[in-house]
């Protein structure tokens, strides 16, 4: 399997892999609408003998109060059905955290399954005083500092870029 930046080709591609993945257009016209704002950090493919099976997207987030610090939001990930369960998810969520650190960031935050993320190393977004704009159980929302010190106590409200809003 090869994991690697998104190219221009794989665009039609990342589409249906994310209609598959969630049995709705809702996350691969989120993923579009996205990369047309230019509001991408960085988006990789899972590739599997030519074929992408798998997908992950970082985009831009902000705090209120501002805070002098660059935030990614992981959202969304997509594995193809018939190849979850192998590992891909993982391996897309380790390189997207390089990538992120890449690109300077300072930390990522999820919302997702409080049972997957913290194996690398996210914890819940609380630890920092940080807050979701929506409406989550503590437990879900969850960030990862990538520069040591860089979130500690911002006491801000987490804000998605408003695509995710808007579709």
């Amino acid at each position: 399997m090869l994991i690697r930046e998104e190219r221009p080709e794989d665009l039609a591609a990342i589409h249906r892999l994310n209609v598959a993945a969630f049995d709705t257009e809702a996350e691969a016209n989120l993923v579009d609408a996205l990369r047309k704002q230019g509001a991408v950090i960085a988006s990789l493919v899972a590739q599997e003998d030519g074929r992408i099976v798998g997908h992950i997207l970082f985009s831009p987030l902000t705090l209120l109060p501002p805070a002098g610090v660059k935030l990614a939001g992981l959202a969304p990930m997509a594995v193809l059905p018939e190849y979850q369960r192998q590992g891909i998810g993982s391996s897309l969520v380790e390189a997207g955290i390089t990538a992120c650190r890449r690109h300077g960031c300072d930390g990522i935050v999820i919302l997702g399954h409080p049972h997957f993320y913290p194996r690398f190393g996210f914890v819940p977004a609380s630890h920092f005083a940080l807050r979701s704009e929506y409406d989550v159980p503590d437990e879900v929302f969850m960030a990862l500092e990538l520069k040591p010190g860089s979130l500690t106590q911002l006491d801000s409200l987490v804000q998605y870029h408003p695509t995710f809003k808007n579709g």
